[in-house]
């Protein structure tokens, strides 16, 4: 259990979903600058920002498609969804305490390897689910810095950008920053007014295509407890 959202802390690391329109942006907010100075300002912003909202998708190298939608913050608040392959997971982190209510889908492909699996499924399904303490791979969703390390495990990888005019990101204007490499463009959009915050990253070319948009910066994060008549724990569940 755990894989889901595994490959969605890892569909991050090159991190749009919203369409990006032409101008709108300021070519001279970062005047002076190198477009990897402004990437490397852009990753710094986000990784210190208090919270975030990022929705994303991607396809991973076998083909299995991802799509992530969650607002997280430094405290490790978070509520949102993980789908993959149409399994769908409703995730939310509160109190220390970790809940998932996963679809039908979704728990059949987690508990496969689990003596009893289908029994089990029929008692989880739809339901809030509290998680053991200590699920790294799921906790790790709502671990704002563990999203974002991606961003800086190889900053190589957004060296050499150049500058490629100024865009929209629903509404708030940005510098466009772009970078080809062995068949793949990589592109940043970068906030050109206030904090230059990342808005929207893509991949595109190859057989992994990524997308991923940043927004709500700074907006409280408040996951609402489940409601006790519709909760289970996994734990005690696994032990009878």
């Amino acid at each position: 259990m755990g894989r889901l959202a595994a490959v969605a802390a890892m569909g991050v690391c090159a991190v749009g979903l919203t369409a990006c329109g032409g101008g709108g942006g300021d070519d001279d907010a970062f005047k002076g600058k190198s477009a990897d100075e402004v990437a490397a300002q852009a990753v710094k912003a986000t990784r210190q920002a208090d919270s975030m909202h990022l929705k994303g998708s991607a396809r991973q190298e076998g083909g299995e498609s991802l799509a992530l939608d969650i607002a997280v913050d430094s405290e490790k608040n978070c509520e949102g969804t993980v789908e993959q392959q149409g399994a769908t997971a409703q995730v939310r982190h509160k109190s220390a305490t970790l809940y998932l209510k996963g679809d039908e889908k979704y728990w059949q492909k987690s508990l496969k390897q689990q003596a009893g699996s289908d029994t089990l499924v029929s008692k989880v399904a739809d339901k809030w689910v509290k998680m053991p303490a200590g699920d790294d791979q799921l906790s790790g969703l709502c671990d704002k810095q563990g999203l974002l390390a991606a961003l800086d495990e190889d900053k190589s990888e957004r060296k050499g950008m150049s500058k490629d005019g100024t865009a929209s990101v629903d509404g708030t204007p940005a510098v466009k920053l772009t970078k080809k490499s062995g068949g793949k463009t990589l592109t940043m959009y970068v906030a050109s007014k206030g904090k230059p915050y990342l808005l929207k990253v893509t991949t595109t070319g190859g057989s992994a295509p990524e997308s991923t948009t940043f927004s709500d910066y700074g907006k409280p994060v408040e996951p609402e407890q489940p409601p006790a008549g519709d909760t289970v724990d996994l734990k005690q569940l696994a032990a009878k």
